[in-house]
């Protein structure tokens, strides 16, 4: 069937209508482990970056050969379509257990020394029953992080991860949409880390809000805040530092007065190497500079549980 034949106006429109969505890359987990080891070098969590390095090993060599992790049947991924919903909504594949078998083989595949401090953290995890380690699951994906262990946060947030993140590459072509509020992840309903500035290709200047949990990127328009949309005074804050100037910094908080809230972000034309889960535990600097200012964190980072400064 012949293409349809654009005029000139209708070309340079499309050509000004940005990309909706960038998928992450197959080596994800591998990338941003070479990145936690290079954020390691003298830094104050050395010790606790390098731990999620390891652990981002093993989960890309869980992406790269996962278990059975079935799709949602055809016709729940109809009707996400039809009604704009995420296909992938977190809490309804939680409940369906099918990442269960995937957390028992990240389980097994992080060393663990006996009697050391990360197997007493990890006893509850690997005692506790399918039905406890969803709603754990659920209490870390919905933010009430009262309702688990902190040590238990990077091994459950990792294997959810994975799973979300083999769904979302193995989805057909097609399924995810833009939606009105566009402050959540198209694919999987999850909040943001952070906010992502590119730089080259069709993505550059462009502004993406990177998934907490699948890893998905999604268009949302620069100077608007990613929680309350509005773009009324908004200021960008960054770490002091000698080398650049605030403008050129490669990380900066969008600070919203409306809600009090903020976002990372990171931009990628200062520091190309930059993954949002792994630059921003490594930039809690910011975060307690914030903190002391009276903002509020909105963006909640799987591997790292709030307050814990392990």
């Amino acid at each position: 069937m012949p293409g349809q034949i654009l005029e000139p106006g209708q070309i340079e429109a499309a050509a000004n209508i940005p990309p909706f969505l960038k998928l992450p890359a197959r080596d994800l987990f591998a990338r941003r482990a070479a990145r936690l080891r290079q954020l390691a070098d003298g830094h104050p969590l050395a010790d606790y970056l390098r731990l999620l390095a390891e652990l981002c090993d093993i989960q890309q060599r869980l992406l790269d050969a996962p278990p059975a992790l079935p799709l949602p049947d055809a016709s729940a991924l109809q009707r996400s379509r039809e009604h704009k919903m995420p296909p992938l909504a977190f809490e309804t594949q939680v409940r369906a257990g099918a990442w269960l078998p995937l957390l028992e083989q990240l389980l097994a595949a992080f060393p663990i020394s006996p009697g050391s401090a990360v197997a007493a953290a990890l006893a509850p995890l690997q005692g506790a029953d399918a039905g406890q380690r969803k709603a754990w699951a659920l209490g870390l994906l919905n933010g009430q992080y009262d309702l688990l262990p902190a040590a238990l946060v990077p091994f459950l947030g990792a294997a959810l991860q994975v799973a979300f993140s083999h769904w979302l590459l193995a989805l057909p072509e097609g399924l995810l949409s833009e939606s009105e509020e566009q402050t959540l992840c198209p694919a999987c309903g999850s909040p943001p880390v952070a906010g992502v500035i590119h730089h080259r290709g069709q993505y550059s200047t462009l502004r993406y809000l990177a998934c907490s949990l699948c890893s998905c990127e999604w268009h949302y328009v620069r100077v608007k805040c990613s929680h309350c949309r509005e773009s009324k005074g908004l200021s960008y804050l960054a770490l002091d530092s000698d080398a650049r100037t605030a403008e050129k910094a490669p990380l900066r908080a969008e600070v919203c007065p409306g809600c009090q809230g903020y976002l990372k972000q990171f931009y990628l034309e200062y520091d190309d190497g930059a993954d949002p889960q792994a630059d921003d535990i490594a930039s809690l600097a910011l975060d307690i500079r914030l903190a002391e200012e009276g903002y509020l964190r909105r963006a909640p980072n799987l591997l790292l549980a709030p307050g814990d400064s392990d």
